[in-house]
């Protein structure tokens, strides 16, 4: 009989997929996973979630007389399909009696891992939510009015969105009162915590969090919420394997419902257990779970669930989980030796959080969690930014947060901690912190490192990555752009090997790079050109040839072009100190190793310098004067000036408007009144005279190079017909105008400054322009190159046919 049944391996039928997972399976082994949330989970839990439980739906629940089974009676077939083919089941689908005894099953061994002097008959099971946040929702959906108080733990300080955050669906939904931590000892303070409870009387207490690593006193909690009369629910997402080894104390039977994922450090699938001692509680949890929030369960991560609980029952498991916390208490003393501060005091726990802050930037900047996170990342070491105690917001955490159960997974232990804790801390103390005020968020918090010392650590971290164990049958043989080290053989085995740059803004990219002149190339052309180190010094010649402004070729001595390849790869990424700290070279699709190349028919000689070129990778590290120093522009506005009229002055006059004088020009303010225009603008449309702004047109090749000279915004980020705010900047970093600039075809721009300032700001560009003042007082003799730039003003009538006068149509009909 033919089918329509797909029976090709995932490679065919999808190789793109199929690769992806392949990188992502390499990423998972070439780097250290210390995310405390992610875990390995077992060949047999990925074999189970895989399974043929994924076809079916199975929505409701398996009979209840099976909560009281054992794993031998539920597995008996003869006895539960004959009972499921007479009196079926509460399920809404038929054809789920194996999913009824699966389910069961998952139950049955949860209850058992987690019964703590429990019978597991008495423990009520829940194995359906899809994960925490579900999980937690569904007690609150199940124990709570809309509008009750629910009292938790501050998200910055180590609680969870699902809380009572106020932008998830319980902070919405409740009224949330959070206790935080002692601000001297970081730890709980239960009197405090008590205070709020009496005061508040909340409906539901939520214990046990996401990233506070010291143990609970349950039953302190406990006695807490039996004073105000309140549920008391206990999340151990994260230490639920920790519990279920009896590394930590267990909440169970103490805290009215206990909720966890199962693929923290459970080692499971993806999915949540709710479980309650409280045989008036269950049928309430397991009704807000389905049909409360949930349709069909996911039959195939519950299969997942059994086989990890199994698991969980083992000596290996056991074992697992207290090297885990060992090597989490190795890792935060093995931090503070090194300097590096662990908020919290330490951990009792599989996580460590870190304050960044002690680690400053030049002008005493703290490095803030997320680059930190950022360039432990790039280096190898994979964790997430986090809040600690002390920072009052999300949006600018200072603390980063690492995890034990992956890397414990794969056999590391105390004296691998102390290396990693000696790579983070040595990254760390190479890092350059800084800020960028923005609109949003207010402040940017950046970091830059020492190029030598990332690829010193990536390089370590990478040969600790291969000492581990894993059990991926994956090829270790992906290069860039997924992975690249400094010791990597090179394509060719030439005299000179070849490199390729290409990107949209690969021309601004080889200006930015380089010292040597690269203006004015033309397609096919090539130029010698010497590369810098940050610190100025030489570090290679090179071959630079044009194909088009979207690619360039480099051909560079074969001795220095892994350095150079290298460099050049983490300039792209953005994180590397350059001379610059606030510098940061333009966007690269790839810099890719072409391989071996003939030598150049010119002698490569690498320029000594001095430089006269305003901006490039090692410029401030150059004070080498290249002539004589430059005037600072000066500006003195004309006593006296005529009041100047746009080409409508007339116009308005003819048609009554109120003129008035502004910025030196006659301009009209109304021609019936404020109130009338501003209505018939915001409902209609109004057509204004901005005819007195000034309008300049930049076009040549080198049009963007010298716009980004002058403006404070990258020009060459804007496509043809898009608009960009900016502003001009004098030499101290006084704003002296603002401004639009327009990008109207590939190498040509339109720029509309104020018209109270269009001569000071003509004249200023036009000094730059040509070379005849200052532009950088740390290097006064710097100089625009004046070649491939015409600058018009278009109000003048020497543009001729170009002359035009701008009018701003407005308003919803326009």
């Amino acid at each position: 009989m033919k089918d329509f049944l797909f029976r090709e391996p995932l490679r065919e039928l999808d190789p793109e997929i199929h690769a992806l997972i392949g990188h992502e399976a390499e990423r998972q082994i070439r780097k250290l996973i210390m995310v405390p949330s992610e875990s390995l989970s077992s060949a047999a839990v990925h074999e189970a979630v895989s399974s043929v439980f994924a076809h079916i739906y199975a929505e409701g629940y398996p009979d209840e007389r099976t909560r009281k089974l054992g794993e031998e009676a539920i597995l008996d077939y003869e006895a539960e399909l004959g009972h499921y083919r007479r009196y079926s089941d509460p399920r809404y689908y038929k054809g789920v009696e194996y999913a009824d005894i699966l389910e069961s099953l998952a139950r049955r061994r949860t209850a058992e891992v987690f019964a703590n002097g429990i019978p597991a008959a008495k423990l009520y099971v829940n194995v359906q939510s899809l994960s925490g946040a579900p999980a937690n929702t569904a007690v609150q959906y199940a124990l709570m009015q809309p509008g009750d108080t629910l009292l938790s733990l501050a998200l910055h300080v180590g609680g969870h969105l699902s809380h009572g955050s106020k932008v998830a669906y319980s902070g919405k939904t409740y009224n949330v009162v959070h206790y935080g931590v002692d601000e001297q000892t970081e730890h709980l303070d239960y009197d405090a915590i008590r205070a709020l409870a009496l005061e508040h009387h909340p409906k539901l207490i939520i214990a046990g969090y996401t990233s506070y690593p010291l143990e609970v006193d349950w039953q302190a909690f406990r006695e807490i919420a039996d004073e105000v009369g309140a549920y008391f629910l206990a999340d151990i997402a994260h230490t639920a394997g920790l519990v279920a080894a009896g590394v930590i104390a267990s909440p169970v039977g103490i805290a009215d419902v206990v909720s966890f994922t199962t693929h923290k450090s459970l080692d499971g699938p993806r999915g949540a257990v709710i479980l309650t001692h409280r045989r008036d509680l269950y049928r309430k949890l397991d009704r807000a779970v389905f049909p409360g929030l949930q349709g069909g369960p996911h039959m195939e991560s519950i299969a997942g669930i059994a086989v990890a609980m199994r698991l969980a029952q083992t000596e290996q498991f056991k074992t697992l989980q207290y090297q885990t916390v060992a090597n989490a208490r190795a890792l935060a003393a093995a931090l503070e030796e090194e300097g590096v501060r662990v908020a919290y005091g330490g951990t009792d726990s599989h996580m460590v959080l870190i304050d960044c802050k002690g680690f400053k930037g030049p002008d005493g900047t703290p490095l803030m969690g997320d680059p930190a996170a950022r360039i432990l990342d790039i280096a190898g070491i994979v964790a997430n930014r986090n809040t600690i105690p002390g920072d009052t917001t999300a949006a600018y955490p200072s603390g980063v947060r690492l995890g034990t159960p992956w890397v414990t997974q794969r056999g590391l232990k105390e004296p691998e901690m102390a290396r990693i804790a000696r790579a983070i801390a040595e990254l760390f103390r190479a890092t350059q912190a800084y800020v960028v005020p923005k609109r949003r968020p207010r402040r940017d918090y950046r970091a830059r490192v020492d190029f030598d010392v990332l690829e010193r650590v990536k390089l370590d971290i990478a040969a600790l990555a291969a000492e581990a164990g894993h059990f991926e049958d994956a090829e270790l043989s992906t290069g860039y752009p997924h992975f690249y080290f400094s010791n990597e053989a090179l394509a060719g085995n030439g005299d000179f090997e070849r490199l390729e740059f290409t990107g949209l803004r690969a021309k601004s990219f080889v200006d930015w790079l380089t010292p040597s002149d690269t203006a004015m190339m033309a397609d096919g052309e090539a130029r010698p050109i010497t590369l810098l180190e940050a610190n100025g010094e030489v570090l290679s010649a090179g071959m630079l040839t044009r194909v088009a402004r979207e690619k360039y070729l480099l051909d560079i001595p074969t001795a220095q072009a892994p350095r150079v390849l290298t460099w050049l790869r983490a300039l792209v990424d953005g994180y590397v100190a350059t001379d610059d700290v606030y510098g940061r070279l333009p966007f690269l699709d790839a810099v890719r190793d072409l391989g071996a190349v003939p030598v150049p028919p010119v002698k490569l000689q690498a320029a000594a310098g001095p430089f006269v070129k305003p901006y490039f990778v090692g410029a401030h590290s150059r004070q080498e004067p290249a002539g004589e120093s430059l005037p600072k522009f000066m500006w003195h506005e004309p006593e006296d000036a005529p009041e100047r009229k746009t080409l409508l002055n007339a116009t308005h006059r003819e048609m009554g408007a109120r003129m008035v004088p502004f910025g030196g020009w006659n301009m009209p303010v109304w021609y019936t009144g404020n109130l009338e225009e501003h209505r018939a603008v915001r409902q209609a449309a109004g057509l204004f005279d901005v005819s007195h702004m000034g309008c300049w047109d930049v076009a040549g090749p080198e049009a963007a190079a010298f716009l980004n000279l002058v403006l404070v915004n990258d020009v060459t980020a804007l496509r043809v017909g898009q608009s960009q705010y900016s502003a001009f900047f004098d030499v101290d970093g006084i704003p002296l105008d603002d401004l639009m600039v327009y990008r109207m075809e590939d190498e040509k721009y339109l720029v509309v400054v104020n018209a109270s300032n269009n001569d000071k700001d003509w004249a200023w560009v036009n000094a730059v322009l040509k070379g005849e003042v200052l532009i950088d007082p740390q290097r006064p003799w710097v100089k625009f190159q004046g070649r491939g730039v015409e600058l018009r003003d278009l109000r003048a009538p020497s543009a001729g046919a170009d002359m035009r006068a701008e009018l701003a149509l407005q308003g919803p009909a326009s």
